[in-house]
């Protein structure tokens, strides 16, 4: 799934060129790029299918260009993960029936492969074997208010590899909460990684979502023809804006939890991407520029490589500067950047 704007990475990501398709890490890969790569473990690149929003196909062709027109598939409107995954199943469902999908964001960083690789392997033979909905759950390392969370029946050891039933989903809790679920032991991050059979999940859409199923699934001799283009256009016009947790996971009943050990952030902010970076002995992390930090402790900063900056006196900050536009902002804040940046959005368009 390559479709998000990955707008709380801005203003290095914007909707002209979001953060899947950048190097935040500077390992000289974008992380859609490391996500096929990573991929390529489960299945051949014939069997890798990107969906996208229609601006963005240039984009993933010259980043994948292994792929053919085929495999690339075109939403002409954003509206969250459940028409998409409608989509991708059905279209794929018809090429092949029997299909085992790995349903993955193209933005996370996942740096540990062989982990990945044994994880997800142990979840396809459970989708294979049985009628469900597996998830990967990653250990939570800290109270994240900005990550779901997954409560699971506990079965025997809890050890990565176990599958376990689930209890129930709940989305970015508050703080004290967050500190709660980390206490109790019984709840993982949800990682937003599915693994099901086409059919079934097909089968949870028309269970559950009816109105997707009659869109995308009902009817799906448009699929691989010449009229896919307008097909999907109509589906995604009319379709609700809905993700696939709210639409099938929290409903379902067959869902089960694969305890992954790899580490994983959905690098959803500026915050998540700062725990995985090196930092200096008072805790900076500089991706790119040339930087001096005095007086300053615990402050990511991504400016650019020609760019000479003195920063005294901060603590805890993001400072990012990309095209023109300088943030600076407290990572106690972050959640709130959405919010900080509409009225520029209005005001700013060309920023964003």
């Amino acid at each position: 799934m390559a479709g998000g704007i990955g707008s709380r990475f801005w203003p290095l990501s914007t909707s002209s060129r979001p953060k899947q398709f950048l190097d935040v890490l500077g390992m000289g890969k974008s992380l859609i790029r490391m996500t096929y790569e990573r991929m390529l473990l489960i299945a051949p690149s014939e069997n890798i299918f990107v969906v996208t929003n229609t601006q963005y196909i240039d984009l993933v062709k010259v980043q994948i260009p292994e792929l053919s027109d085929n495999q690339i598939m075109a939403e002409p409107l954003r509206k969250n993960t459940a028409p998409c995954i409608a989509y991708a199943a059905a279209k794929i469902h018809k090429l092949n029936p029997n299909a085992n999908l790995v349903v993955a964001p193209s933005d996370h960083l996942i740096l540990q492969d062989a982990k990945f690789e044994r994880i997800t392997n142990i979840a396809l033979e459970q989708a294979e074997k049985e009628d469900c909905l597996v998830t990967l759950g990653i250990k939570p390392s800290r109270a994240d208010t900005g990550y779901g969370y997954i409560q699971f029946f506990e079965s025997g050891d809890i050890i990565a590899g176990a599958i376990c039933d689930v209890k129930q989903f709940t989305e970015k809790p508050n703080k004290e909460l967050a500190e709660l679920f980390l206490k109790s032991g019984d709840y993982y991050w949800n990682s937003g990684i599915f693994v099901w059979k086409t059919s079934s999940i097909i089968n949870a859409l028309q269970k559950f979502r009816a109105d997707l199923y009659d869109l995308f699934v009902a009817d799906s001799s448009a699929y691989f023809t010449d009229k896919e283009e307008k097909f999907v256009a109509h589906c995604f016009e009319v379709c609700e804006d809905i993700s696939i947790d709210f639409a099938v996971m929290e409903n379902a009943k067959n869902v089960k939890l694969v305890l992954a050990d790899f580490d994983w952030s959905d690098l959803g902010t500026w915050g998540s991407l700062y725990t995985h970076m090196d930092k200096d002995v008072y805790g900076n992390a500089i991706i790119e520029g040339n930087v001096r930090m005095i007086d300053s402790h615990n402050c990511i900063v991504n400016l650019p490589p020609d760019k000479l900056a003195l920063i005294q006196g901060l603590n805890n900050h993001i400072i990012v500067e990309s095209d023109n536009v300088l943030l600076i902002l407290n990572q106690n804040d972050e959640q709130k950047l959405k919010d900080y940046i509409k009225p520029l959005k209005e005001d700013f368009p060309e920023f964003f």
